[in-house]
């Protein structure tokens, strides 16, 4: 193993494997070649056209899923330094772990659920896993991209029992069965789980600001914001007069303050319960946290977004619009699968194939589908590109 990771990292060499057996990369690791797979992946590009919060067409600088999983993958390889993990099987990861998203962000996984309520429902983070398994076809022995175990086991963050027994049924001590035995995946996996939560909430304030919907000042009261923009003033007081550099240097420090906590509480969880590999660790309890008055402070954050952004009148307008173009969207190809391409079209499970279908959309291939459909124009005319956040353009 390499002696600069720790005993408790995954190591390649020791990978659990693909489903399919592959000659080992003489130049790449294994994980290296996960995420050499995923770069290429066709569902990977896709996310550049993808809703984080705002609609693709709402703002050029918004973020997508696309740059929000470069951003998890950031935080993710540092994080996975400073602890000596391994980097590459947390980039691989972060990088994949929104492959499965809908089009139009949590709008359309809702409005898709909704619609496959009859026929085991539909989830991002499944929908990930079977991305990488089974839809994306690039390569002549498999289906999917056969990516390892340990990629594999961080994409699958949640997992109900009833899925994960299905899944157990199919591989058997695969990447479900800590969902029904009660094991923990590698410790990259967890660390690539927190840097996700650090990454949108320091983002999604970014975007709700630039949008206009959010104001500053609404997060002074926010103990993990307040103190930190007070501090930022107090050093460099011209700022009071720059607000978008003023917030890039707040969020900047957030960032770093709770990926240092998360380093530090995490590396006394291991230091305290020295787990002597990867297994080990694994069976143990989760050791990446944030500490409590982080975890808090998170919390609070993610509160504030939900009520104060995601929740606002003007997102509720163009998400609820969205999610009836998904809904629609799934009637019309249920009712007429040839509409869809011909291996769609063809599949035993029609719903299924449908769901497919449309969660590999980007927001703009979902909007020219509908209106090819129905002929009708998918949101009211005020929420038409460049009429909603006007004052983003020139930032």
């Amino acid at each position: 193993m390499n002696e600069a990771l720790a005993a408790w990292a995954a190591d390649p060499a020791r990978s659990r494997g693909r489903l399919h057996e592959e000659p080992r990369d003489a130049q790449r690791s294994a994980y290296q070649l996960d995420r050499e797979r995923i770069v290429h992946s066709t569902a990977f590009r896709r996310l550049m056209y993808k809703t984080q919060v705002f609609i693709n067409h709402e703002g050029d600088l918004f973020r997508t899923r696309l740059t929000h999983s470069i951003e998890v993958a950031q935080l993710s390889r540092a994080g996975a330094r400073m602890l000596r993990l391994n980097e590459d099987l947390c980039e691989a990861i972060a990088l994949a772990h929104d492959l499965g998203h809908t089009p139009f962000g949590h709008a359309g996984q809702d409005a898709l659920h909704a619609c496959m309520a009859a026929h085991g429902g539909f989830e991002h983070n499944l929908q990930s896993l079977r991305v990488v398994d089974r839809l994306e076809q690039r390569y002549p022995g498999f289906d999917g991209l056969n990516l390892s175990f340990e990629t594999r086991e961080g994409i699958l963050k949640h997992c109900s029992r009833r899925r994960a027994e299905e899944i157990e049924a199919g591989e058997p001590g695969g990447v479900a069965r800590r969902f029904l035995d009660g094991t923990r995946p590698s410790l990259e996996a967890q660390l690539v789980n927190l840097a996700d939560e650090i990454a949108y909430n320091a983002h999604d304030i970014d975007d709700g600001v630039r949008s206009g919907l959010l104001e500053v000042e609404q997060l002074d009261a926010l103990a993990g914001f307040g103190p930190l923009r007070r501090e930022v003033l107090a050093e460099h007081p011209e700022l009071a007069r720059h607000e978008r550099r003023q917030l890039f240097e707040v969020l900047r420090r957030m960032r770093t303050r709770q990926l240092g906590e998360l380093v530090a509480h995490t590396a006394a969880a291991v230091q305290a319960t020295a787990p002597a590999s990867v297994d080990a660790l694994r069976r143990l309890p989760a050791l990446a946290a944030l500490p409590p008055q982080g975890r808090a402070q998170s919390d609070a954050l993610k509160s504030f977004l939900l009520h104060a952004l995601y929740r606002h009148p003007q997102v509720r307008a163009t998400t609820d619009a969205a999610g009836e173009v998904v809904q629609r969207l799934f009637e019309a190809y249920c009712a007429a699968p040839h509409e869809m391409p011909a291996d769609f079209a063809a599949a035993d499970e029609r719903e299924r194939a449908v769901a497919d279908y449309i969660a590999g959309m980007t927001d703009r291939f979902a909007l020219r589908e509908f209106q090819r459909l129905t002929g009708e124009r998918s949101f009211p005319s005020a929420l038409q590109p460049g009429a909603v956040f006007d004052r983003v353009a020139a930032h």
